[in-house]
């Protein structure tokens, strides 16, 4: 059962929460992170991506600049820049984007639930990218960027949270500079915390939905942590629960992940094309197709885009072998085109629908050959990969709009 309690979080002041809030460190390049920082140094992401606060060829994962995030994030605390609540609290966090909105409940997950499998993962996770977060957090000794954690809909929090909603005013009202509108009300009220927490008790089953690396981050630094201060303290600790939003399922939506592929493996556009009639059904297409069904999928190349409609023989029932990124990949990708690995072959990159189709005709105008629109993998068919104790291909699955960073921070001390 889930262990998912309230805390007391550090919170930007309500004249600064704009300007401090930002978009998680890891949808910016090096350059961008620059480039963002120096537009608005306000920005919480010159502390989520420290080194904007050296030379641009400075070592970034040099200790002197973890430091500089810890040293910058406490003295924002200390000046008065961010305000921490008096009593432990649940909040929730609405965001609204091209008029859909979603709404989570913001509080702290147990890292002994990710490692008993009750929060369930979809993803692998890369070493690499790990160290960098798990310093970032031992360092700043404070969670900064919220795990996206997802949860089948419940009536009795679903309700609760639309009475406070409808009742109470939001500590926060804001459009970021993603155009998403973002409201937040905080939940201390001691009847409705126990509530919440009573609530999420009864529930088996709790998934990751973006985040992954963040995640795996924070539970490593709460085992650093606790193997350090063994036999000193008695009782759970800060250290031993990590910043999330959670939200119900039926309020989410995946987003398509397409893919540009940089070459046509030594064939002929028609080459290609015939090896696909084995499996697909082909239309030529007047205008770029973004795919309607399960086992649609587009293709633009030379300036052309088919409509691809997997034929029977190559549909799989199975969890992960079903997915259409898996078909796409199992089918075309490794066998024709030679991506045995998307994870590490250059050839092959990724695109995330928020950008649209245009964008998958503008890199095969730059610097790809071909490219595939993808219909969206479904909240169902990951919750039955991680049911399943099983992992998705890479780059499944795109959510938006973003949790931003800096609104919420989760102290261990």
């Amino acid at each position: 059962m889930a262990d998912i309690k309230p805390f007391k979080a550090y919170r930007p002041i309500k004249d600064k929460v704009g300007r401090v809030s930002a978009l998680p460190y890891d949808v910016f390049s090096r350059k961008e992170a620059y480039e963002e920082v120096k537009r608005n140094p306000d920005s919480f992401l010159a502390i989520d991506r420290p080194e904007t606060q050296f030379a641009e060829d400075y070592d970034m994962y040099a200790p002197e600049v973890y430091q500089k995030a810890h040293d910058m994030l406490w003295g924002q605390i200390e000046s008065g820049v961010f305000e921490q609540d008096e009593t432990n609290c649940y909040y929730i966090y609405e965001q609204t984007m091209n008029g859909r909105t979603q709404t989570g409940i913001v509080a702290c997950a147990s890292i002994d639930d990710y490692l008993n499998n009750v929060i369930k993962k979809h993803e692998n996770t890369r070493a690499e990218k790990e160290e960098d977060r798990i310093k970032h957090v031992y360092t700043c000794e404070a969670q900064t960027g919220p795990i996206f954690l997802c949860y089948r809909n419940n009536k009795m929090l679903s309700d609760l949270v639309a009475k406070i909603k409808e009742v109470d005013e939001p500590v926060y009202d804001f459009t970021s500079d993603d155009g998403v509108k973002n409201r937040v009300w905080i939940i201390s009220d001691l009847e409705e915390t126990e509530t919440i927490c009573r609530v999420f008790a009864t529930i088996d089953s709790i998934y990751i939905a973006d985040g992954h690396h963040r995640c795996a981050s924070a539970v490593k630094v709460g085992l650093k942590k606790r193997e350090e201060n063994a036999g000193k303290v008695k009782g759970k600790q800060q250290y031993d629960y990590f910043l999330s939003v959670l939200f119900p399922d039926n309020e989410l939506m995946i987003m398509d992940y397409n893919r540009v592929v940089k070459d046509l493996n030594g064939l002929t556009a028609g080459e290609f094309l015939g090896k696909l009639e084995d499996m697909f059904d082909i239309e030529k297409a007047s205008d770029a197709v973004k795919p309607s069904c399960k086992g649609e999928f587009g293709l633009f190349l030379e300036d052309n885009w088919y409509k691809l409609v997997a034929k029977e023989h190559i549909k799989k029932s199975d969890a992960v072998e079903g997915l259409d990124v898996s078909l796409l990949q199992n089918e075309v990708l490794s066998p024709i085109l030679g991506i045995g690995d998307p994870r590490t072959d250059k050839r092959i990159d990724f695109v995330g629908g928020i950008r649209g189709l245009k964008e998958l005709e503008d890199r095969c105008h730059k610097d790809m050959k071909l490219a595939f629109s993808m219909y969206p993998t479904s909240i169902a068919e990951l919750f039955d990969v991680a049911d399943a104790e099983r992992l998705m291909p890479p780059k499944s699955t795109w959510f938006e709009p973003k949790l931003l960073s800096g609104l919420f921070i989760h102290a261990l001390i």
